[in-house]
């Protein structure tokens, strides 16, 4: 044993991606003294600009948008209780297929060992005990995501460090779920065509392959506020238009699937930290 506090770290692309995939177990871990250091890859320039405008449209200016999402990133941490934050500031390489994509500095143009190399050296200085981040698919294909992912397990192998890794995911069961949420709070919502219903089918994982699930009821009025805090893309985020008390009930528990692990903890687990205290 050592006074070295259990640490979790979560890699994630975007600011308000944090708040989404594992606002739960971020409030819930710094509620419980552990150390959370939160890593945010790009700088969130592809997100809307004030009064809702969209990238590529006139009045867009990455650069302003993301001086305003990072200090939305910054309140939303303090929400949540984040000990840490780090920001590697690639350029928001925009959603699958956009020009941004390809633009110079974006996160997907980077090559993954100069990305992981500077999360390598995040990961030696923090020595977390725990690292969450992306499955292979970036959850849903986003292209940040993917290189999220890439850059973590490639960072993690130039270590000689061996934490817990977890992938995000949802059960098929909750994405039924949200489904159905989604259009009690849409009913003019079209019914996907059969490609996009299909994609949508390979999002998250069966229930019986979740290895993970975390309680994170108590913390999810949290979790809303963080998402709250980053209003400049309010219009973007479906959660907040539901009210705390039906988010708390869609988003109490935050799932994973354990993928490296030397504790030998049992599965399924309740606990991020199994085997660790």
């Amino acid at each position: 044993m050592t006074d070295r506090p259990l640490t979790l770290m979560a890699v994630h692309a975007h600011p308000d991606d944090e708040a989404t995939g594992t606002g739960g177990v971020l409030a819930r871990y710094a509620a419980e003294g552990i150390r959370t250091v939160l890593v945010t890859c790009t700088d969130g320039g592809c997100g809307d600009g004030p009064g809702g405008v969209k990238p590529g449209d006139p009045g867009h200016d990455p650069a302003a948008v993301a001086a305003i999402r990072r200090q939305e990133l910054r309140a939303s941490c303090d929400v949540l209780g984040v000990s840490d934050l780090e920001t590697l500031d690639y350029a928001d390489s925009g959603m699958i297929g956009w020009p941004s994509n390809d633009a110079p500095g974006s996160f997907w143009r980077t090559p993954v060992e100069e990305g992981a190399a500077r999360l390598a050296e995040l990961i030696r200085h923090y020595r977390p005990d725990v690292v969450v981040t992306y499955d292979e698919n970036g959850f849903y294909g986003h292209p940040d995501h993917i290189q999220a992912h890439r850059i973590t397990m490639a960072a993690l192998e130039m270590t000689t460090l061996t934490p817990k890794v977890y992938w995000t995911t949802m059960p098929h069961s909750a994405m039924r779920t949200f489904e159905k949420t989604m259009r009690e709070f849409h009913e003019d919502m079209p019914e996907p065509d059969p490609a996009e219903a299909a994609a949508m089918a390979e999002i998250g994982l069966p229930d019986d392959e979740v290895t993970t699930w975390v309680d994170t009821t108590a913390f999810s009025g949290q979790k809303f506020d963080a998402l709250a805090a980053h209003a400049s893309q309010g219009e973007n985020i479906f959660f907040l238009r539901m009210g705390k008390e039906r988010f708390g009930e869609l988003m109490g528990t935050e799932t994973f699937v354990r993928v490296k692990d030397t504790t030998g903890a049992a599965l399924p687990e309740r606990d991020l930290f199994a085997g660790l205290r």
